[in-house]
């Protein structure tokens, strides 16, 4: 797995791993909770899976132009390593209410499967030619795409610990 990818697998396991079915479900109002969280990640990863698959069957990367608005988030967020607090998800990959028990294991399977898709597009394409369009970041590239996933894994890793606590 890349290094950055078993970091995001990492940080997973080390919030997740020993939290009990309580832990899992409690959230503050109005808040996701840790089950809620993981499930969004696994949906994100799984996305992004069916992205690739499709430059993949097409045979060349489907990524548009960014506008300035996205060019600043990609900075902020891919280079710069930061995560805005408040930003809404987009529906496509809020939580649809998986079961908790399962929800982590299901999460790393999409991690795992992401890392394989990313590692045949860039055997494909290389690590720095835009393949396929972020949904609020736009075009990123498979070097890009490893980048995002982790901060935005860190970013719900924090939400999880906290979650966690009593």
């Amino acid at each position: 797995m890349h290094p950055l990818l078993q970091r995001a697998d990492r940080a997973l396991r080390d919030c997740a791993g020993a939290l009990s079915a309580d832990d899992l479900v409690r959230h503050p109002p109005g808040k996701w909770s840790a089950a809620e969280i993981l499930e969004h990640l696994g949906i994100t990863f799984a996305r992004t899976v069916r992205g690739l698959q499709r430059v993949v069957d097409q045979g060349a990367p489907i990524a548009g132009q960014a506008s300035a608005r996205q060019w600043a988030g990609k900075l902020l967020v891919v280079y710069a390593g930061y995560f805005p607090a408040g930003v809404q998800s987009p529906e496509a990959v809020r939580p649809r209410g998986a079961d908790a028990a399962g929800v982590l294991d299901a999460t790393l399977v999409s991690l795992a499967a992401m890392n394989e898709g990313l590692d045949g597009a860039e055997l494909r394409f290389g690590p720095r030619l835009p393949v396929m369009d972020h949904p609020v970041l736009g075009p990123l590239s498979v070097h890009e795409w490893r980048r995002f996933h982790w901060v935005h894994t860190r970013h719900h890793a924090r939400h999880i610990r906290r979650r966690a606590r009593p």
